[in-house]
């Protein structure tokens, strides 16, 4: 058994390092979308592993098979045809314009779903009971990337969600194997056009660029003789099929092995590969700590993975135990993505989670709507979510949420990325309202403890101070704390 590496050995609290309040806070952050002070307090007086155990206790399962109550709204697509012969039967014998109507019907009824999921999924990443499930399915959501602008069907996106959903902790090996017969994967890249007279390479090539291998690590043969082992995989009425008729039943050579593959063969095969653990490993651990990643720790994380037989439950837990993940360079140093952003703020202002309508300009704005990637490669990350056009959206969103607007002149104090041109007020709620109930200083010590969660420089502070005035009111306290959510510090988890 390989050595682990040092910052991958379990963090143990000390006197001089314990696990405080920022810790737990850290915690419920990065392995799920923030928390409440009363959360904090729990996860806090748990201590680390506990704490990690409650997390990591959630069902590899489908949310249907947890709750039958909590649930999308789908009713829009009800007896929505789930395949192009059903269409085709309800255009018979019907005029250009009827078809027309049909067709305007049938797309209206597939936004609706799609809308209705994303607002599910919004508010279950808010107050569902199991934050780390969903910040895992959202992880792989983004890594076995599907988008609903592309795939039009919206049970064919829920389906997949759900897929995502039992394999999110679970066996990457089955995972794998199940999001290539994942019905929406296979429209999305085209393996329901890859037949053996005519293979198609779009769904090859990208599981291993993208989903299991990294560029570099196969040759553009080993594409043509994986593709030739998916020929055949299809699906009919939302289902998987084979088509043994289109499928090509000749050897095949693939990483210096030949046979008579099938794409379950091919993945066995990838997986065998050196490269594949260290890609999915650092994959992991970069969405819960940080990118850049020190020499021996992809290895590391990889032998963790094998070990397992690719089970990632005792990855994830490695990870969330580590001194890394507690590291100081790691805690307040990732860029919250735009649903962190909106999830956290309306989580931690205690809001009702806005409707997807209201929300969706804004997410598109910063650059993440859940469901709809921006391409096959999902979302980049990291930096890239902070440019000067995000950026001011960024704040005029939370801003937003907590209830109104703050003067420019002040969130530039605040925070000097702000766009000199941003307009100096955003739409007020309406719903949030918070009590005046202590003196000023207290009112700047609560707040920033609930929304940032870290120490501030004492200068930011006193700017907070001075807005919220000397005889607090409910006006000065919203301006003071939506001057909290403008911070650069606010950006960060």
């Amino acid at each position: 058994m390989p050595k682990l590496h040092p910052l991958l050995e379990p963090f143990v609290p000390t006197s001089d390092d314990p696990f405080d309040a920022v810790k737990a806070a850290h915690l419920l952050n990065r392995a799920g979308f923030g928390g409440l002070p009363d959360e904090i307090a729990r996860i806090q007086s748990m201590g680390p592993q506990a704490a990690i155990d409650l997390l990591m206790d959630f069902p590899d399962a489908r949310a249907e098979e947890v709750s039958q109550s909590d649930l999308p709204d789908l009713s829009s697509i009800e007896g929505y045809p789930k395949s192009f012969q059903e269409i085709r039967k309800l255009y018979a014998g019907k005029t250009q314009d009827e078809r027309q109507a049909i067709q305007q019907m049938l797309q209206q009824a597939n936004r609706e779903a799609i809308a209705a999921t994303i607002a599910w999924w919004m508010k279950r990443f808010a107050n569902g009971p199991y934050p780390l499930h969903e910040k895992l399915v959202f992880m792989w959501h983004g890594h076995f990337t599907t988008s609903a602008k592309d795939e039009r069907a919206a049970a064919l996106m829920w389906n997949q969600n759900e897929t995502i959903r039992r394999f999110a902790a679970g066996n990457f090996r089955e995972f794998v194997k199940g999001i290539s017969r994942d019905p929406a994967m296979l429209d999305y890249l085209n393996n329901t056009q890859n037949r053996k007279q005519k293979p198609n390479e779009n769904y090859a090539r990208e599981l291993m660029e993208l989903f299991t291998l990294g560029i570099g690590n196969y040759s553009e043969d080993d594409i043509k003789q994986a593709a030739r082992a998916f020929t055949g995989w299809t699906h009919e009425d939302g289902e998987y099929r084979f088509r043994k008729y289109d499928h090509d039943e000749g050897a095949k050579a693939f990483f210096g092995k030949r046979g008579n593959f099938n794409g379950d063969d091919i993945i066995d095969i990838i997986l065998m590969h050196p490269a594949c653990a260290p890609y999915i490993s650092t994959k992991v651990f970069r969405w819960f700590v940080y990118e850049e990643i020190e020499p021996g720790l992809a290895e590391s994380l990889a032998s963790i993975l094998k070990q397992a037989d690719w089970d990632l439950r005792p990855l994830i837990r490695t990870i969330l135990s580590s001194k890394a993940f507690y590291a100081s360079r790691t805690i307040g140093s990732q860029i919250k993505s735009p649903v962190q952003l909106v999830v956290g703020t309306v989580k931690l202002l205690e809001l009702e989670m806005p409707p997807p309508l209201r929300l969706y300009g804004s997410l598109e704005q910063m650059g993440q709507v859940p469901l709809m990637p921006p391409n096959v490669k999902g979302w980049p990350g990291g930096r890239m979510w902070i440019n000067t056009s995000t950026l001011f959206v960024r704040y005029n969103t939370c801003v937003f949420l907590a209830g109104g607007s703050a003067p420019m002149r002040q969130i530039k104090a605040i925070g000097k990325g702000a766009n000199k041109n941003a307009r100096a007020s955003a739409e007020a709620t309406g719903s949030f309202k918070p009590t005046v109930d202590a003196p000023p200083k207290e009112l700047v010590d609560y707040w920033v403890n609930r929304l940032i969660q870290r120490p501030i420089p004492d200068d930011k502070k006193q700017i907070l101070l001075d807005s919220l005035g000397t005889n607090p009111t409910e006006s000065s306290l919203k301006q003071m704390i939506q001057l909290i959510v403008s911070m650069p510090e606010y950006q960060l988890c």
